[in-house]
């Protein structure tokens, strides 16, 4: 690995709990023979030829392990990017139809199968998924026998935030830190409904994944609440708002805040000290992302080698040691660095406060429910 500045003492006393993360970088390996056989593996011919188009998160797939699949199969990968499940959503159901892979949140996966909106998967196509995935992951999944999807990266949901700008004796490992006078005006949230209502739902004692009326209603009236302290939503610009001072905390993902803590892979320089990233005590959102094969996809036989490279432990330790996430594949986790893992993956403690989302696929009512809960929250936050 290019750029892995493990800083023990310092990171393994901080963590996730106090916002020092652990570091890593990407290698500048040669993936190309992985992606052969990982496509050779998958019925998919070498070289293959063509492009595979993929929508995903941003800065979600490391450039190596996209230049050792373009290389080893003489392919070119475009990559387009969304910043939240329901943009996504919407732009596939308005017809968004040039997408071969895409990487959405579990609980939206349910209604993109109902849509007709993606393949069921075919295993004879990625068998590297079944085994290489890492069952201690299954319980954080919706669907462990991977019907339509292979879990790719699950990130945890808590506050990118300036430790200059948060007041001494501020918990920020609270959602009641959203309420603090101090930060009046330099705080986000992000733009997604599961999200900012389930922060709602969390601060209150409620499961994230509450369909009851009266508990939802309450959530709303708690955002509202913080909706005065609340400067912006949006599920991008935090991480660039935060290091520059713009806005003091923003509620963000783990893969995200620990990218700009650690900083560019050309650099030696220690990680930034004045940014650090917190996971509520009360409950924070455990979420994987995970990859479908478009039903309308032109190189579905690209699509299945990239899954099936994915799931290569060579392969996942590179993109890991780049996203600062965990793939769920065993020997990439396994060949990591032990503090570097340790650092990337909570503590069983810590895990103990996560809440896994889930989705209302089959439950249409509790849908609008949140759909009439979010309308409430934007009016209210515009005014």
């Amino acid at each position: 690995m290019e750029k892995l500045r493990v800083l023990a003492a310092t990171a393994a006393s901080a963590a996730f709990a106090a916002g020092c993360l652990g570091l890593g970088g990407s290698g500048g390996v040669d993936l190309s023979p992985r992606a052969r056989a990982a496509a050779e593996a998958a019925g998919c011919k070498v070289p293959a030829g063509g492009e595979l188009h993929i929508y995903t998160w941003s800065d979600y797939i490391a450039p190596d392990v996209v230049a050792g699949f373009e290389k080893g199969l003489g392919v070119k990968v475009v990559v387009d990017t969304f910043d939240s499940n329901e943009a996504m959503y919407a732009k596939l159901k308005a017809g968004g139809t040039d997408y071969d892979l895409l990487t959405p949140s579990s609980y939206q996966i349910g209604q993109m199968v109902k849509d007709g909106m993606v393949d069921r998967l075919d295993h004879r196509k990625c068998p590297n998924v079944k085994a290489n995935f890492d069952k201690s992951y299954a319980y954080q999944v919706d669907d462990p026998s991977f019907t339509y999807s292979a879990p790719y990266t699950v990130t945890y949901t808590g506050f990118m935030y300036m430790t200059n700008k948060v007041p001494e004796g501020v918990d920020v490992a609270s959602w009641s830190v959203l309420s603090n006078p101090a930060l009046k005006g330099r705080i986000s949230l992000l733009d997604d409904i599961r999200e900012v209502i389930g922060a709602g739902l969390m601060s209150l004692g409620h499961s994230v994944n509450s369909t009851d009326p009266g508990e939802i209603d309450a959530a709303v009236a708690q955002v509202l609440k913080w909706c005065g302290g609340v400067r912006k939503f949006d599920s991008e610009s935090y991480k660039a708002e935060v290091p520059a001072g713009d806005t003091w905390l923003g509620q963000g993902y783990s893969t995200d805040a620990t990218q700009v803590i650690v900083g560019e892979d050309d650099t030696a320089a220690p990680p930034r000290g004045d940014i650090g990233f917190a996971l509520p005590k009360e409950g924070f959102v455990i979420s994987f992302d995970e990859m479908v094969v478009a039903r309308n996809a032109r190189r579905k036989d690209l699509a299945y080698a990239f899954i099936n490279y994915i799931y290569d432990g060579e392969v996942a330790k590179a993109n890991m040691e780049y996203i600062f996430g965990a793939n769920p594949v065993k020997p990439g986790i396994d060949a990591l660095d032990p503090e570097y893992r340790r650092l990337i993956i909570p503590d069983v403690e810590t895990l103990a406060h996560g809440q896994v989302l889930r989705g209302f696929d089959n439950e249409p009512e509790a849908m609008e429910l949140y759909d009439r809960a979010w309308e409430k929250i934007k009016k209210g936050a515009s005014r």
